[in-house]
C-alpha cells in the first residue's frame, strides 16, 4: 500500500515522502497514530502543491538574503561604545550591539547569525561575518567610535 508520511519515521523515510508499506502495518500502526495519510489521488495532488509551494518560499528566502547580502556589503555600520581613552573600550562589541545598530538602520537581523572573529576591544574600523543561510554570507564593516 503506498501512503504519505506526515511525520518523520526513522527507517522508513522523511515527512512528504510516498513510500510503499504492507497493508497491516498502515492499518494498524501508522494511520491510527497519525504517521501517515493513503496516497489517493487527491493525497497526492495535495502533497505535489504542498511541495510546490515549500520550494517557492524557498526560493524567495534565498532570493531576500542574496538581496541583503548586497546591501551589507556595501554598508559601513557606526557603532558606539563606551571607552576608557587611548582607543580602548570598556569591555567589547558584542553581536547584539551589532544587531541593535543595524535595526536602527532598518534591518531586522537576528545576533546569532552575525560572527565575530576577534574580539572588537579597541575603536576602529572592523570586518565581521554575516551568516544569511543557504550558504550565503556578507561581510559587513562596523566602524567602532568612542561615546
Amino acid at each position: 500500500m503506498k501512503v504519505i508520511l506526515l511525520q518523520d519515521i526513522r527507517g522508513q523515510g522523511k515527512k512528504g515522502e510516498m513510500i510503499n508499506v504492507s497493508d497491516g502495518y498502515a492499518r494498524n500502526f501508522l494511520f491510527p497514530r497519525k504517521l501517515a495519510q493513503e496516497a489517493t489521488a487527491d493525497n497526492v495532488n495535495t502533497m505535489r502543491m504542498n511541495d510546490k509551494a515549500k520550494q517557492e518560499k524557498e526560493q524567495r528566502a534565498r532570493e531576500e538574503a542574496a538581496a541583503l547580502s548586497a546591501k551589507l556589503r556595501d554598508m559601513t555600520l557606526t557603532v558606539l561604545a563606551k571607552g576608557g581613552g587611548a582607543g580602548r573600550l570598556f569591555g567589547s562589541v558584542t553581536s547584539q550591539e551589532i544587531s541593535d545598530a543595524l535595526k536602527s538602520q532598518g534591518i531586522d537581523l537576528d545576533r546569532r547569525k552575525i560572527v565575530i572573529e576577534d574580539a572588537i576591544k579597541t575603536v576602529g574600523l572592523y570586518t565581521v561575518k554575516v551568516k544569511l543561510g543557504f550558504g550565503i554570507d556578507a561581510p559587513l564593516k562596523v566602524e567602532v567610535k568612542e561615546q
